[in-house]
């Protein structure tokens, strides 16, 4: 079978002496209107190996969840506004750094949790330490994303949340596909990532973000929120 990576991106790694292909699967846009189930088993199966393991972003899980909210839909209060306001900004994406994506963290996290991780951000930088921030609000609020010029239309101009029960959703896609192959739920960027959903069960993370820790799948136009890891030796 003949695959090519993204732009930029590689299609084999090495871990801990292991080699892997990652493979970037094409899909349509995908809608709210849309299955999870389905868009999987539709582009994925013809692709996928007894053995494999599929990672999908979970951005399109959430977006088949109808957790995807149009900026112009969400008015964010004062407190969102404030906070916003000191949250570090980077290449790949708002992240909470705009109002509309610290007003829907409030409203996942809870307004306490999210106050309290700001404060300790605060202090923790006067001492030189970072990410206290996304260690104490947690996946929700790391999982937040906001739009980007980067992004597909309509998602640049929207704000997503996290999927809800990943686990669950990685099972079901599991058995849809035949149970040939593991799957993963997967939040995935160019600074990083966290695996949100596996039936590899949970000590597997740390590895499997180094499998994909850059990136494969990409973060702009690629149309391509579906992979295979496929062990090569």
């Amino acid at each position: 079978m003949a695959v090519e990576a993204n732009e930029g991106k590689s299609l084999e790694t090495t871990i801990d002496g292991v080699a892997y292909l990652r493979i970037p699967i094409k899909t349509k846009l995908v809608g709210p209107d849309d299955d999870i189930v389905d868009v999987v088993t539709t582009f994925a199966r013809d692709v996928v190996e007894d053995g494999d393991i599929v990672f999908v972003t979970e951005k399109i899980v959430a977006i088949t969840q109808g957790r995807a909210y149009p900026v112009s839909e969400i008015h964010p209060r004062k407190l969102a506004t404030f906070l916003s306001k000191y949250v570090t900004k980077t290449s790949y994406g708002i992240g909470l750094g705009m109002p509309e994506t610290m007003e829907m963290a409030l409203r996942e996290c809870g307004t306490p949790r999210i106050v309290f991780a700001a404060a300790v951000s605060v202090v923790s930088k006067l001492f030189g330490r970072s990410g206290d921030f996304y260690r104490i609000a947690g996946e929700k609020a790391r999982a937040i994303d906001g739009p980007t010029r980067h992004t597909i239309p309509p998602y640049n101009s929207q704000v997503v949340l996290g999927p809800e029960r990943p686990d669950e959703v990685a099972a079901q896609l599991k058995a849809a596909l035949g149970g040939k192959a593991d799957v993963l739920i997967v939040d995935i960027n160019d600074l990083g990532g966290n695996i949100l959903g596996t039936t590899l069960g949970h000590e597997s993370d740390e590895r499997m973000v180094r499998v994909l820790k850059d990136n494969p799948l990409g973060q702009q136009h690629q149309s391509t929120p579906i992979g295979i890891i496929r062990r090569t030796n």
